[in-house]
């Protein structure tokens, strides 16, 4: 028996761009990674002194999950109930790169401590208090198929009752974050929690609506 699940809400940052369920919500044009992301963090002005220690992955998956949950109803869940389930093509090279090159002075913690993409997720799940699943996966490129497969498990088999998923990478110049929130109830404009569905917002095409 198929159990249908739900999209009930995507963020995308790419291209100096945020977008909420396809709408802009924020852009700051010609803007480098770290002046982009720091600008959208201060223009939903967000409170999290942590943000500033962060590296560009994390500042850029924990932006994505804030501008998703904003406006959700996650909390109704108990935070074992509530996952996490993000890949990339990238893992955490971006950093890693500039750790080594800090090793030919003097080696930095800071960028050490970031130098493997979990942390990224850890940043997240410390924010929102989410102690369910929590997984990384590296792939060349972004897998609906597996992202379907892999959260309908979790939410058939009722480990779950929510999931934030998607892609976030990062490497140099080069950034783009895909979120999902994937819940059991229906939405308003409920989107079924589909292969195509994942990979046509991913892509941004469009997608079909119950």
């Amino acid at each position: 028996m198929n159990i249908n699940h739900y999209i009930t809400s995507y963020c995308t940052i790419s291209q100096e761009v945020v977008y909420k369920n396809e709408v802009p919500v924020f852009e700051n044009r010609g803007a480098d990674l770290p002046a982009f992301l720091l600008s959208a963090y201060q223009h939903f002005e967000l409170n999290y002194p942590k943000f500033y220690k962060m590296d560009n992955l994390s500042k850029l998956g924990w932006l994505a999950t804030e501008v998703l949950l904003k406006g959700s109803t996650i909390k109704q869940y108990q935070p074992e109930t509530v996952g996490l389930v993000l890949t990339n093509a990238n893992a955490s090279l971006d950093s890693d790169k500039k750790y080594m090159k800090s090793v030919a002075d003097i080696p930095s913690p800071a960028l050490f401590v970031y130098t493997l993409p979990n942390i990224m997720t850890g940043e997240i799940c410390i924010r929102n208090n989410f102690k369910g699943e929590d997984a990384f996966f590296i792939f060349e490129k972004f897998d609906a198929a597996f992202i379907e497969l892999y959260v309908n498990n979790l939410l058939s088999n009722n480990i779950l009752n929510a999931c934030i998923c998607g892609w976030v990478d990062v490497l140099g110049d080069d950034y783009k974050a895909v979120l999902f929130l994937v819940e059991k109830v229906v939405s308003d404009k409920p989107i079924l929690f589909t292969r195509d569905n994942l990979a046509n917002i991913f892509d941004n095409l469009v997608i079909d609506k119950l």
